[in-house]
């Protein structure tokens, strides 16, 4: 337990029976909290308070994959009552800076900041100070802004693009095949993500991380990965439909730069669609950079609905 200067009490709760004082924020994450700590994603030390008393006014929590010592992810942060208020802002900054002292070991980034927010945000008074004031307090922690994502969606009954011909499609094989075709897809990029690993390794190191940490991470079958390829065997692109552990996904989806601007991405995003399809899938997520319209495009031409914009931060 940390005691903050003033009459703020920061601590982690105790245990799943405060997870109703844990969800008094509302918050789309609340409803999984239970079934996360249940299945290893989270613990109670990972999911912290700012008390007045016993009223809670700031909560901070935590996200790992299941096993891991240490989260991946700050993926629920909220702030009590008061919109525009510095002092509400500056409770929320001590809150992530004493748990985080309290759950990473020293010298260990910090993990990402990562929020689901409505796509108007904007547009909306009190949700667009709600998102100021997150975000001023994450950066008074010592965060700084990465991007913004869409969440797109694609639901049972939205239709799926036939295959045309122009592209044939086959298993990714081996990781070194991939891992490959990774490689080439960063170049150009407008992945926010992918932008600042080329400015910290190179490509090939970028695209092995990625591989190794991310995508061979997914419980679910490498079968369903596919690359495109002209007729003739030439790669175009690729396409990960994966399930995360609670929804079906396309998790990646990339077209080798000389092929940009010709319309494949749209055939490649309709195979990793009909292969979730396939298997049952009735929704399907994916995100992409606000800024990557190309991509934007392809999904909503193939008939993805935005369902809300991801705000990302990191530390450095």
């Amino acid at each position: 337990m940390t005691s903050p200067p003033g009459d703020l009490t920061f601590r982690p709760i105790h245990g799943p029976e405060e997870l109703g004082l844990y969800c008094q924020f509302p918050y789309v994450q609340n409803g999984s909290l239970a079934a996360d700590l249940d299945a290893g994603h989270r613990c109670p030390g990972w999911l912290w308070l700012a008390l007045r008393g016993d009223h809670p006014v700031a909560r901070a929590g935590w996200w790992a994959r299941a096993g891991q010592p240490v989260p991946d992810l700050l993926d629920v942060f909220d702030l009590g009552d008061g919109p525009g208020d510095p002092d509400l802002v500056a409770a929320g900054a001590g809150l992530l800076r004493a748990a985080t002292a309290g759950i990473m070991p020293p010298g260990r980034p910090w993990p990402e900041y990562t929020r689901l927010e409505p796509a108007d945000w904007r547009d909306q008074p009190a949700t667009r100070q709600a998102v100021t004031d997150r975000m001023a307090a994450v950066a008074q922690a010592g965060g700084r802004f990465l991007v913004e994502r869409l969440q797109l969606e694609w639901q049972a009954g939205t239709p799926i693009a036939k295959r045309t011909g122009r592209l044939e499609f086959g298993p990714a094989g081996e990781p070194d095949e991939l891992i490959e075709l990774m490689t080439a897809v960063l170049d150009g990029s407008l992945d926010a993500h992918s932008r600042r690993d080329l400015a910290q390794m190179t490509p090939v190191q970028a695209a092995t991380r990625h591989y190794w940490d991310e995508l061979a991470r997914y419980q679910s079958p490498r079968g369903w990965w596919r690359v495109a390829r002209r007729p003739g065997g030439e790669p175009v692109g690729f396409v990960i439909p994966a399930h995360n552990g609670y929804l079906p996904i396309i998790a990646y989806l990339g077209v080798l730069p000389g092929y940009r601007g010709r319309g494949y991405v749209g055939e490649i995003l309709a195979e990793g669609t009909q292969i979730l399809a396939a298997e049952g899938a009735t929704l399907i997520l994916a995100n992409t950079d606000l800024g990557n319209e190309p991509m934007a495009r392809a999904f909503h031409r193939a008939g993805w609905a935005d369902t809300g914009h991801v705000i990302n931060m990191i530390w450095d």
